[in-house]
């Protein structure tokens, strides 16, 4: 376990935190920002945070602001569950539960320094990426170019669109977006996410590619991702979605001698590829 984590004096005992400021994004998603009441709280992009409320339980929830930013770190909650429904009523000055921040297998921060990285996010796969994508930006003269890639179902699922649009107005990103069903609204690429991959002008062969989305969109984009060549040992696959209790301890997130809470949730292609039921 990370250092960060291991300081904690019991890794089942949440530890009180304050809502800072509370957004409904669209109608199943709930932007936090929450400021710890013990003072400072650090993680690292990829990390994720076990968020819970009393008499109901608790969700494992990826951070997906960076670590660069200050006052506080911010969650995306999707609304699938009894725990997920309640802290979509909370509001600022609302208290809530975190264990956290977990998770050993983070975004490689430092193994992309002086590489082209891209990104490929689909739909709620942003939400984990951001972190990573803004830490990238936050420290933009050590990496290469930047290429983020965005697909989302439908116009009204669009997350972050203000920030997204500041991507696109920066001459040092390349953001490419795309949606599923096309919209009156939309003007933009329609298609799924891998239907941008090839428009993506980038070395192929050093570049750090890191992808989260749904489990449906990971078979195609690795497809994709075959057809450039690119190395398997330069993929990280998010799979944030499998973990649970965050600690190893009730086997939901297992897969075969790993625990993606607690060896992920970020793996490298590379070290998944002999297990198709990670993927």
């Amino acid at each position: 376990m990370c250092q960060c984590c291991s300081e904690k004096k019991d890794i089942y005992l949440p530890e009180l935190a304050t809502v800072v400021k509370a957004d409904a994004m669209n109608v199943t998603e709930k932007y936090l920002k929450l400021s710890m009441d013990g003072g400072q709280f650090d993680y690292v992009p990829g990390q994720f945070v076990e968020v819970s409320l009393a008499g109901i339980g608790e969700a494992p929830i990826t951070i997906t602001s960076s670590p660069t930013q200050e006052g506080g770190f911010e969650l995306v909650v999707r609304k699938i569950g009894n725990v997920t429904n309640a802290i979509h009523t909370l509001n600022p000055g609302d208290k809530l539960g975190i264990r956290g921040p977990l998770g050993d297998g983070m975004y490689p921060v430092e193994e992309a320094k002086g590489r082209d990285v891209v990104f490929i996010c689909g739909g709620l796969g942003l939400v984990p990426q951001r972190s990573f994508i803004n830490y990238v930006l936050a420290n933009r003269a050590d990496y290469g170019e930047v290429t983020i890639l965005q697909g989302t179902k439908c116009f009204d699922q669009r997350l972050f669109t203000a920030e997204i649009a500041e991507w696109e107005n920066r001459d040092d990103v390349v953001m490419l977006e795309t949606l599923d069903e096309p919209d009156e609204k939309w003007n933009g690429n329609v298609g799924v996410v891998t239907t941008l991959v090839p428009k993506v002008k980038t070395d192929w062969s050093s570049a750090v590619v890191s992808v989260c989305g749904p489990p449906v969109m990971y078979k195609f984009v690795l497809m994709a991702l075959e057809e450039f060549d690119v190395p398997h040992e330069n993929i990280y696959l998010n799979l944030e979605r499998k973990m649970k209790c965050g600690v190893g301890k009730c086997g939901h997130c297992q897969i075969n001698d790993i625990y993606c809470c607690m060896d992920g949730p970020v793996f490298r292609y590379s070290d998944l590829a002999t297990m198709p039921e990670a993927i």
